[in-house]
């Protein structure tokens, strides 16, 4: 790249076109549906404690300590709906250290919305709905595919995780000669790896599918069915391999929340990472009472790539990292 072409756009004004148009068609879709738009705050004096997602922190004059710019909207979010917002969703520029590559960017376009009175299977209704919208051709309604976590694991590892011990995960890993990281990991992180390396990259090859029901150990902030074995009310959404949406039938037990941002410090202590400190804001909006409700967060500029057929997030980003 040379500085005669840097000030350049990574993105073709056709493609940014493309993406004007579905984020018209994203506002529409949920207009017409009554969901109120809203926006938050980009800064925040809490982090995300997830140990695998890393925040970016920043000073501001007057201000104690360091403020973080947010992962995504979702902290803010709930807040509003224990607050009596209703129905709503954000179209929210979010930031995450460590992120880069073909098919990442440290700063990106999230969708986050939050459904009052749905569970995750309704919610996926809806966002597959949302999928016809934006990737379907007009002529017929977009159908997804849905896979249990165990049915997902099963076709493309032959191990049902949901019984998995750590010995059976690490041979998994060794038997697919999938290298491991330096550091040492979780069940639950070997558990992810094998989903992304062995298990996503197959998924939603012809449509998109749905995965849910996850382990209990990878509940992040959803509600817990109990069972044998007991599963986290969650679901991922992957098209042509690709993670397009992480949804939650969210948990709205604030003690319970409180007890899994201290385990992910704990687990951020042992990994050698810094630990974050829980937003107790967010805490406070679940003490006061947080409607029961589902909520999804999706990659926007993801879903650009599947529209305009790129090959990259670059090809879609008006100005990527690299020419930021």
């Amino acid at each position: 790249m040379t500085t005669q072409t840097s000030w350049h756009p990574t993105a073709s004004v056709e493609v940014l076109r493309l993406r004007a148009g579905m984020l018209a068609r994203t506002r529409a879709f949920f207009e017409r549906r009554q969901v109120m738009e809203v926006e938050t705050p980009v800064l925040s004096a809490a982090g995300t404690t997830d140990v695998n997602i890393h925040s970016l922190s920043t000073r501001v004059a007057g201000q104690p300590g360091s403020l973080y710019l947010h992962t995504s909207p979702e902290f803010p979010m709930k807040r509003l709906l224990a607050a009596g917002s209703g129905d709503i969703y954000q179209i929210a520029r979010v930031f995450r250290d460590g992120e880069s590559g073909r098919r990442h960017n440290p700063e990106f376009t999230m969708l986050e919305y939050y459904r009052l009175g749905m569970d995750h299977h309704r919610l996926m209704d809806e966002v597959q709905e949302l999928m016809g919208e934006l990737l379907g051709d007009g002529a017929e309604p977009l159908q997804c595919q849905r896979l249990t976590y165990r049915e997902a694991f099963m076709q493309a590892v032959g191990l049902d995780p949901m019984v998995a011990g750590r010995q059976d995960l690490l041979d998994a890993l060794a038997r697919h000669q999938v290298e491991l990281p330096g550091e040492p990991l979780t069940d639950a992180q070997l558990s992810d790896l094998l989903m992304g390396t062995l298990v996503s990259p197959g998924l939603g090859r012809d449509q998109p599918c749905f995965v849910y029901d996850f382990p209990e150990d990878q509940a992040a902030l959803a509600r817990i069915r109990p069972g044998n074995p007991p599963v986290a009310e969650r679901f991922e959404l992957f098209y042509r391999g690709m993670e397009l949406a992480n949804g939650f039938h969210e948990l709205c037990d604030a003690d319970e929340q409180r007890q899994r941002f201290a385990r992910d410090n704990l687990v951020r202590q042992e990994s050698g990472l810094p630990t974050v400190p829980a937003d107790e804001n967010m805490l406070q909006a679940l003490e006061q009472g947080l409607p029961a409700c589902a909520g999804v967060a999706i990659g926007f500029d993801r879903l650009v790539m599947l529209a305009a057929g790129a090959d990259q997030l670059s090809d879609v980003l008006a100005f990527a990292i690299m020419r930021a």
